[in-house]
């Protein structure tokens, strides 16, 4: 789950404000946010958009080169022209350059393009390899991270690509002689563009924008700082007491914020009582959210935290369990965070903010993301959530999961996995099983093979695979980087403690290893370098929660049976349910914030849970019974990622309608076809996967469907 804010895509027009900080939008209920691109400065104009300098360029190339190639002169010069500045050389300069550079003759033009992939593909490899190694003692359980890695994770060998790329001409070669479209021409003739013309319209997408190489830096300066912070974000569970002073969790119990947090509360319902340990850590995840955590509680198992009191005592490590380094030296006091949560939120708004006055039809981050990044709109992305969020499915499915619970829902229920088919296993069985098969990162990387060929890959393409992904020890808890050159590899990071791989942290892995396989395919068995990858990180997740659903069939414990495919039907939507929350909660939280560009970390603490809070009563209060939850906002990604979260609920839409999808085929020859569609535009992406449009209404059908069967007693919920 790797990503970066900030990249090559085409902007298009200006995000839609609304007015109000949160505003109901009248056409489908969503919240919309007022968004507001702030005082920043324009950078400078370009040098060079007078008509009649214009007009000459075009007449002097129409008669070199003919009026066949009026159609591309004129694109080609508008678009060298608009972002030709001063620095770039005068009206002459200028002019030698489209003379010298506009390409009429077809042969050529393929050598062009040819040499541009090549070349491409060459930077951008050996850029990201450099960074992985400067990231290396960040991302990795390698040892301390000293104060000279902090240094090398902040520095941005590619930040002045860009700019090298404009100032050495050859983005305006590009923008020159291939076609800058805008989104609503990639929604509207892409299904009927060829491969070619689809890698050509990447290609120049890249120079979309010319934003300078001192606010890339400073960019990923601040998701550096952000990321380092979540990576140490973990809180020691057998050092948490209940006020009358019991451990609820066994020692050595180290679990990272959200992730492990999270994934403990949805084991501990194999558990014989599991509530205490689940009101508990509902109980840690609010005072994160409230900043009300002691600091000193933090990645320390010297102290011991009685949270209903927000009291800390000394203590000592329990057996096995080791001190991170410079904790024993923290005074053990109550003193909480000061709001360092939402200190680095609003760090990385204001670096991503640096780039809207070089984006001048998308003018914020959020219009990037969305109009750019994920080439859906927001609204649509809106109704996506709505649909789910306000489905008739939704009261059914809690009335199942309270049947089976036997009491009413708590607001941690948002997390239940009762309609997994684990069996009769507990967590401590399944963590026994992994253990004994992982002990270490180097017996993952030799199953691999074996991984794939259980999921239907062909013998000799899960060997070629397994070649192409190099599995390494998170320090967090994990995450896929993909290669960016096809002589490189993939690289799966999670998180394995001494003792071995625990299922919680095979279960990252399984997500993970979907991931590289995607990235592998996209990248390696791809026809044109700038068609690499998916149409946006949700689809990446999509094809990532397709292994991870298989992950017990992996282990040999479950079979696919009617009844599986029920559950899962249930499963997939409560996921979904969940998080689509979480989406809206993370959009309106950037919404706020530009609208709000001068607030402090405690402004935005406020702020961040009253729209969770907002977010919860409209969709989980009539449901749950309780108001003003402010669990909709632990995610780290929120933190640590820029408008990470809504690609999740579209990544579940996505991977339901490809699970159906592959029903009776080969998984292994399906996954690979459909990774290899490439980066076209969400729609043309599913048609060609699937057959029909992205849409909510397949899981909810689903879901309703799935809900028939179980309440007939067709189907057992575990």
């Amino acid at each position: 789950m790797n990503s970066r804010p900030e990249n090559c895509s085409e902007p298009k027009k200006p995000f839609l404000r609304a007015a109000g900080a949160l505003a109901l939008g009248a056409a489908f209920g969503f919240f919309l946010f007022a968004s507001t691109a702030g005082a920043s400065p324009d950078p400078a104009p370009p040098a060079a958009k007078g008509s009649a300098l214009a007009a000459r360029l075009r007449a002097e190339l129409r008669v070199k080169h003919g009026e066949s190639s009026a159609a591309r002169i004129d694109r080609g010069v508008s678009q060298v022209l608009s972002f030709w500045r001063s620095e770039d050389g005068d009206d002459a300069a200028l002019a030698r350059f489209v003379t010298e550079q506009f390409i009429s003759d077809p042969k050529l033009l393929d050598e062009s393009f040819d040499r541009f992939q090549f070349i491409l593909e060459s930077l951008d490899g050996h850029v990201h390899e450099v960074v992985r190694d400067l990231h290396r003692q960040h991302d990795l359980d390698a040892g301390p991270i000293r104060p000279i890695d902090n240094l090398f994770a902040e520095f941005s060998p590619g930040a002045h690509l860009s700019d090298d790329m404009f100032q050495s001409r050859i983005a305006f070669a590009a923008l020159l002689n291939f076609p800058l479209t805008t989104l609503e021409e990639r929604l509207k003739l892409g299904a009927k563009w060829s491969r070619r013309e689809w890698a050509e319209a990447r290609l120049a997408q890249r120079f979309s924008r010319r934003i300078p190489a001192s606010v890339n830096q400073e960019i990923d300066k601040s998701f550096v700082a952000s990321s380092a912070y979540i990576s140490r974000y973990n809180v020691y569970m057998h050092h948490v007491l209940t006020a009358d002073g019991k451990r609820l969790f066994p020692a050595g119990l180290r679990l990272l914020s959200h992730w492990n947090l999270r994934d403990e509360l949805k084991a501990d319902y194999n558990e014989k009582d599991p509530l205490p340990k689940q009101r508990m850590i509902q109980l840690v995840m609010e005072k994160i959210v409230r900043q009300e955590i002691p600091k000193v509680v933090v990645d320390n198992p010297g102290v011991d935290w009685i949270p209903a009191e927000n009291r800390v005592v000394a203590g000592a490590p329990a057996a096995g369990e080791k001190m991170p380094e410079g904790a024993a030296e923290r005074k053990v006091t109550a003193e909480t965070e000061g709001d360092e949560r939402y200190a680095r939120l609003l760090a990385n708004f204001r670096a991503v903010r640096l780039a809207d006055p070089y984006s001048p039809l998308e003018p914020t981050f959020i219009a990037r993301k969305f109009d750019e990044d994920r080439e859906i709109p927001e609204a649509e992305v809106g109704k996506l959530l709505e649909a789910i969020l306000t489905s008739p499915a939704v009261p059914r499915v809690a009335k199942l999961i309270e049947k089976q619970l036997g009491r009413p829902l708590e607001p941690f229920d948002i997390w239940y996995n009762g309609f997994r088919a684990r069996g009769a296993y507990t967590e401590q069985q399944l963590d026994e099983i992994v253990r004994k098969k992982y002990p270490n990162t180097q017996a993952f990387q030799a199953d691999l093979p074996n991984i794939l060929k259980k999921l239907g890959f062909a013998p000799d393409t899960a060997d070629f695979l397994a070649s192409k992904v190099v599995v390494d020890p998170a320090r967090g808890s994990g995450h896929a980087m993909g290669a960016e050159r096809r002589a490189d590899s993939a690289h799966l990071r999670t998180r394995i403690p001494a003792d071995g791989m625990n299922y919680k942290g095979y279960n990252i892995a399984v997500h993970e290893f979907g991931h590289n396989v995607e990235q592998v395919f996209s990248l390696n068995k791809i026809d044109y370098f700038t068609m690499k990858g998916v149409p946006n990180t949700a689809f990446t997740e999509a094809l990532a929660f397709v292994f991870q659903a298989r992950d017990m069939e992996l282990l040999g414990l479950t079979k696919p049976s009617a009844e599986a495919r029920s559950l899962a039907a249930l499963n997939d939507f409560w996921g979904a349910y969940e998080i689509a929350g979480v989406g809206l909660v993370d959009m309106g939280v950037w919404h706020w914030m530009y609208a709000h560009p001068e607030a402090t970390p405690a402004q935005l603490r406020e702020a961040a849970i009253r729209i969770a809070q907002d977010v919860w009563n409209r969709y989980y209060a009539p449901v749950f019974g309780k108001k003003d939850v402010v669990l909709l906002a632990i995610y780290s990604h929120m933190i640590d990622e820029g408008l990470y979260l809504p690609d999740y609920p579209i990544g579940h839409l996505i991977a339901f309608q490809v699970e159906r999808a592959l029903e009776g085929k080969n998984l292994g020859t399906e996954f690979e076809r459909v990774a290899r569609l490439g980066a076209l535009t969400p729609d043309a992406w599913m048609k060609g996967a699937t057959g029909s449009p992205l849409s909510a209404k397949p899981i909810v059908d689903a879901a309703l469907e799935a809900a028939g069967i179980v309440e007939k007693g067709a189907a057992a919920v575990r």
